[in-house]
């Protein structure tokens, strides 16, 4: 039965009297949720049931070739999805995707492993590509679009050529919620910064997000000078590639000082943007 509904054409209607036929005995079957979605693993196979939305925050149908789960996952579920290669033992087990549109699940094909992220050894991300990409129509059923969204305004542009400070109040403010019960840093660096500097750290004291997640503006206290104790880093790649950097003078921070480019040991380069 696996073979022939997989075989279809996507957006199958299934109902529960099928699920064994994608993943085996439902009495060694285990169920499990990850980030909003139903996953039933049996001896024959794994199924995946997302909800509708187009919500980032879950797990889902992120476009027409991509699954996306958001953990974390379960132990089970994340030895069955960061297993052995494709081929082989549990590994080689197909994994069915289909999602909940209001009273009906619609079965959308099979997909495989693209990449996963873990931590501590857990499941916290992972991409799954669809066999056969899915419709536009179809898309538009699985992923539909918000009837009203609340966004901030765009007010904030209106002042990028002239009072910036005021233009990057506005959009840190309109555009990053406060965080609850942060705290301030315990230490402030003893380096001199210039004013935009000094008003994106005050302003990530309640909103510490603006500050990045990957390629980031290290917080104040982590400020520190490059190997020759010319440049005051501000700002790093994840891996430690590159980093962004000011020219420390003795008579003070510029007002709207250059920021330099440099990956490791190579000769620093001047951002077009101050």
């Amino acid at each position: 039965m696996t073979d022939q509904v997989s075989a279809v054409i996507p957006a199958l209607v299934f109902d529960v009297e099928r699920i064994p036929g994608l993943v085996g005995d439902l009495a060694m079957a285990g169920r499990f949720t990850v980030g909003g979605a139903s996953v039933v693993m049996g001896p024959s196979g794994m199924l995946i049931i997302a909800e509708a939305g187009d919500d980032p925050a879950r797990s889902g149908v992120w476009n027409a070739e991509e699954v996306r789960l958001f953990g974390p996952a379960p132990a089970p579920v994340t030895e069955r999805l960061m297993g052995s290669p494709w081929g082989t033992d549990e590994g080689s087990l197909p994994i069915h995707i289909a999602v909940r549109v209001e009273e009906e699940v619609l079965y959308l094909g099979t997909a495989q492993v693209s990449q996963a992220g873990t931590s501590d050894g857990v499941l916290t991300d992972c991409e799954l590509l669809f066999d056969s990409p899915l419709a536009r129509d179809l898309l538009d059923r699985l992923r539909p679009p918000r009837s009203s969204v609340d966004l901030p305004g765009l007010e904030w542009l209106g002042h990028v050529n002239g009072d910036r400070a005021a233009a990057l109040e506005e959009f840190v403010t309109g555009w990053y919620p406060a965080v609850a019960d942060t705290e301030s840093p315990s230490t402030r660096t003893v380096f001199p910064l210039p004013g935009g500097l000094r008003q994106l750290y005050r302003l990530a004291e309640k909103r510490p997000g603006i500050l990045g997640v990957q390629n980031r503006i290290l917080p104040e206290p982590d400020l520190h000078t490059d190997s020759l104790g010319e440049m005051l880093v501000f700002g790093v790649e994840n891996q430690g590639g590159f980093f962004w950097s000011l020219l420390g003078t003795h008579d003070g921070p510029e007002a709207d000082p250059t920021v330099w480019f440099r990956v490791f040991d190579e000769e620093p380069i001047a951002e077009q943007d101050r």
